[in-house]
């Protein structure tokens, strides 16, 4: 949206649209071209004057030669030295591409001496003096100085330059845009734009000259916006919503901020309108709570400590699909429930379900479950006797291609999920727990700090039940070599019959 300043300026750039070919013609040329055109008059100035030059030194030499022949004084050190090689009557002068451009980007920097200076580059090339492109050389250093900074300016307004959309109904030009570039660099920036916004018109206007794109050809003119206050746009609020939304000033560093965007484009970004206050309400405070919500989500450090002296308020739910007492619940399908005869005498609590499981909803279903099934036939437990269930209910995996790898669930994990093996353990009332692999001997004993050669082969009391340790069937699939894989099932097999004996033996007592 323009105001009344701006609507003028969109009116005068229409007029000037609609009789395009009058504007082609009429408006001031590029300044890039014109530098470039001023360049060439002037070396064909500076040729003219070495042509001058040249003629004066061969007659002076014509004269001197005539004289000295006259005299009889042929002493060749006595002689004037013979004009440049490039200053001879008629010849053109030739330069380089390189100097070609360098002249080119030189030319549109603004310089009160910048054309006096180029005629002595181009001078001292035609002399033969090629270090004036070298930055060793005085002028070559400043040539050199002056392409990069006009180099940057085209930068800097491919970068900062923003425009506003004009409504849709108002007609051409879409976009109308307001840059106060260092130097004359709009006729290749407005090429630059032309090749990216296609066929959308659009206007850039400068303190200096007007550039106007309609889609298919660039019409260029005098000043005809004062300032960026000639145009409006309604759409800035919501940009401004935006910048206000993602500003974090828990990372502010205003140094940097300036220190990235020249002080000369602030007043022009629409930004700069709320960046002050943003700043001042970080240093007043905002910083400390920028980060507020978030600080919440951020994983931590664990701390080894009894849970009786500094256990966290967890959730107390009434059904596993409620639980939410850790993160596992995110990445599971569903929570996998023990399984059994309601009132077992032996209950197996193995470490978590497996992929297989989660997909189920029923422990000890996949692989795992399979060989547990058979060391139970060769233990002579019938598995509709006992209770089956895990130490963490839900599935902890990680990606691997299209696979979902088992990762062994950390003690904080298995502490919150002691809460449903407690009420396993007082529905089920078991007398014996077989506690398959190290996971499950740490949720039973309710600490991290226990390993399973402590207790491997030799049952315990814990709390008015027997407990037996063995490996878990996982473990003994994994083991590489045959021997291995078939004493780890001998010993999952030795400890069902254990567990049965002393069952047996309870229950006789």
């Amino acid at each position: 949206m323009l105001n009344d300043s701006g609507s003028k300026v969109v009116d005068e750039v229409e007029v000037r649209s609609e009789a395009a070919t009058e504007v082609a013609s009429e408006a001031a040329t590029v300044v890039a071209s014109e530098a470039a055109t001023v360049v060439a008059s002037e070396a064909a100035t500076v040729v003219a004057a070495t042509e001058a030059s040249s003629k004066a030194v061969t007659e002076s030499a014509s004269e001197s030669a005539s004289k000295l022949a006259s005299e009889e004084t042929h002493n060749p050190d006595e002689r004037s030295d013979p004009p440049p090689t490039n200053s001879s009557p008629g010849a053109q002068p030739r330069i380089s591409r390189k100097l070609m451009e360098m002249l080119q980007g030189a030319a549109c920097y603004r310089a009160h001496d910048r054309w006096a200076f180029l005629y002595r580059v181009l001078w001292r090339w035609n002399d033969g003096e090629h270090e004036v492109i070298s930055m060793a050389d005085e002028d070559g250093a400043r040539l050199h100085h002056m392409v990069r900074s006009v180099r940057h300016e085209e930068h800097d307004m491919h970068a900062y330059l923003r425009f506003r959309e004009r409504p849709e109904e108002a007609g051409a030009p879409r976009f109308v845009a307001w840059f106060e570039p260092a130097h004359d660099v709009l006729p290749q920036v407005a090429q630059h734009f032309a090749k990216r916004m296609g066929k959308t018109s659009w206007m850039i206007a400068t303190p200096e000259a007007t550039v106007l794109w309609d889609g298919a050809t660039l019409h260029t003119g005098e000043a005809l916006a004062r300032s960026a206050a000639d145009f409006d746009d309604a759409g800035e609020a919501l940009w401004l919503t935006y910048y206000r939304s993602i500003f974090n000033p828990a990372r502010l560093n205003a140094d940097i901020m300036h220190g990235h965007i020249r002080q000369r484009f602030w007043k022009n970004l629409p930004e700069a309108a709320v960046v002050p206050h943003m700043v001042t309400q970080a240093a007043a405070g905002a910083r400390k709570v920028g980060q507020l919500d978030t600080v919440g989500k951020r994983g931590g450090t664990t701390i080894p400590i009894a849970p009786d002296k500094a256990a966290p308020e967890r959730q107390q739910p009434s059904s596993l699909d409620e639980c939410r007492r850790c993160d596992l619940w995110q990445n599971a399908t569903q929570a996998v429930a023990g399984q059994g005869a309601r009132r077992a005498k032996i209950m197996l609590v193995g470490e978590q379900p497996g992929d297989q499981e989660d997909l189920a909803g029923k422990p000890f279903v996949g692989p795992a479950g399979d060989l547990l099934d058979k060391a139970m036939d060769a233990a002579g437990l019938d598995r509709r006797t006992v209770y089956v269930t895990n130490a963490v209910k839900h599935f902890k995996w990680e990606p691997r291609g299209k696979r979902r790898l088992h990762k062994t669930p950390a003690q904080k994990e298995v502490m919150a999920c002691h809460y449903w093996l407690e009420a396993e353990l007082e529905t089920v009332a078991p007398q014996v727990l077989v506690a398959l692999g190290s996971t499950a001997l740490k949720s039973i004993l309710q600490t991290g700090s226990v390993t399973m050669k402590d207790y491997m082969g030799a049952p315990f009391e814990h709390e008015g039940r027997w407990v037996v340790v063995t490996y878990h069937p996982a473990y003994a699939l994994r083991v590489p070599d045959r021997e291995s894989r078939q004493a780890a099932f001998a010993a999952i097999v030795e400890a069902l019959k254990t567990a049965q004996q002393i069952a047996g033996g309870a229950s006789q007592g």
